[in-house]
């Protein structure tokens, strides 16, 4: 029988053990690393023999009993088989993003469910010869605060007046664009305020059984409300340059660092010009353990992402109800985002980045609208 290590896999170090984890088809196993250098004697398509030829400091027996490992936790699959064949089309597929947007995708399939000993999820199939016991019993932990607060940051209350959001939803809905040039002129602080307040301010507080959490006007998984927003500010009326924490609770500013410029702007959103041009950045950051106090699978890290991106479009929403040009990106320089919002970028990370000013009557690269020409060239459905 001709083996193949899987294109789809990954291997790391897990509580003391070295687990090799093939997705999607196959089953997170513990091994000793020597099996790293096995998988490696079948990068291409070869039998146990062949394979044991090239590792002849290894016995046969030794081989032959590894590779039944392998294959069992699909770690090694046979020539000819449906298993080989999806395993070549996802690689073909996934291309460039392999190794880790696959992993990601497929190792938080179909799961949701507390980790093993592992720390992996074992619904895909039994975690093999780890040898560990599992984590020891611990008392529970006390749950996270709701609300992330800077105490000994300069604080600054914002306006409470009512967001002037009487645009109809229509208006709204097909108005918001994706704004890249902004006029320059400055944002009232008002208007930064009720902005701030209509996304992620607390709405109303529920009983959850266990004591009370909070919900805005997105939806967030289990109201967990882990994401926090950071407000870089370049021109907003009454706010000097720097950045901010936003404080929902309290609906005040805290300033974490003063300074900011259009320049520091762009190199932050990876050198982007057009994030020179806004009135204002907001980071929104994700605090893990708010999720993961309740969902312990590593599933939930998807529902930060979706949250995230819910967040992002009630803010692109009523930003244009507010007037203002609504932008977004997933492309910045985490790092230094995290030390400007003073983030460890451990359990606190930068998970998405929004902006927002006056924008441009006429945007100079704005697209035009698709013609005969366009159309001729696009291939609409498969033919």
């Amino acid at each position: 029988m001709r083996l193949r290590r899987t294109r789809c896999l990954t291997c790391y170090w897990h509580d003391g053990t070295f687990v090799v984890h093939p997705h999607p088809h196959g089953t997170p196993t513990a091994l000793h690393p020597a099996a790293a250098e096995i998988l490696a004697a079948f990068e291409d398509w070869s039998t146990p023999a062949e394979a044991a030829g090239q590792l002849d400091h290894l016995t046969r027996d030794t081989v032959e009993e590894a590779v039944g490992t392998l294959v069992r936790s699909g770690a090694l699959l046979a020539h000819g088989g449906a298993a080989a064949h999806r395993d070549e089309e996802i690689a073909q597929r996934w291309g460039s993003w392999m190794p880790e947007a696959s992993f990601f995708h497929y190792a938080t399939q179909d799961v949701y469910d507390a980790p093993d000993a592992t720390g992996t999820t074992g619904t895909t199939g039994t975690t093999e010869a780890s040898g560990s016991t599992g984590a020891p019993d611990r008392a529970p932990a006390p749950p996270p605060p709701l609300f992330t607060d800077h105490p000994r940051a300069p604080r600054l209350l914002l306006p409470r007046r009512p967001a002037a959001l009487g645009a109809s939803f229509e208006q709204v809905l097909y108005g918001r664009r994706t704004h890249r040039d902004f006029t320059g002129e400055p944002v009232p602080v008002e208007t930064l305020a009720a902005l701030l307040s209509a996304v992620f301010g607390p709405v109303d507080f529920i009983d959850c059984g266990r004591g009370a959490l909070y919900r805005r006007t997105s939806p967030q998984g289990g109201s967990r409300q882990e994401i926090d927003a950071y407000v870089g500010v370049l021109g907003v009326e009454g706010l000097d340059p720097g950045w901010y924490h936003y404080d929902g609770l309290r609906h005040g500013l805290a300033l974490l660092s003063e300074g900011f410029t259009p320049a520091e702007a762009a190199r932050l959103c990876a050198d982007q010009e057009w994030a020179a041009r806004p009135a204002f950045l907001v980071v929104l950051a994700a605090r893990l353990e708010r999720m993961s106090a309740k969902y312990p699978t590593p599933r939930a890290y998807r529902v930060c992402l979706l949250d995230a991106g819910h967040l992002g479009q009630t803010f692109a929403l009523t930003a244009t109800a507010l007037g203002l040009g609504p932008a977004q990106t997933g492309a910045f320089r985490d790092s230094e985002i995290a030390g400007r919002c003073g983030l460890d970028n451990t359990g606190h990370i930068p998970l998405y980045v929004l902006a927002a000013g006056h924008p441009a009557p006429v945007p100079r690269d704005a697209p035009p609208a698709a013609g005969t020409p366009a159309f001729d060239a696009t291939t609409l459905l498969a033919r």
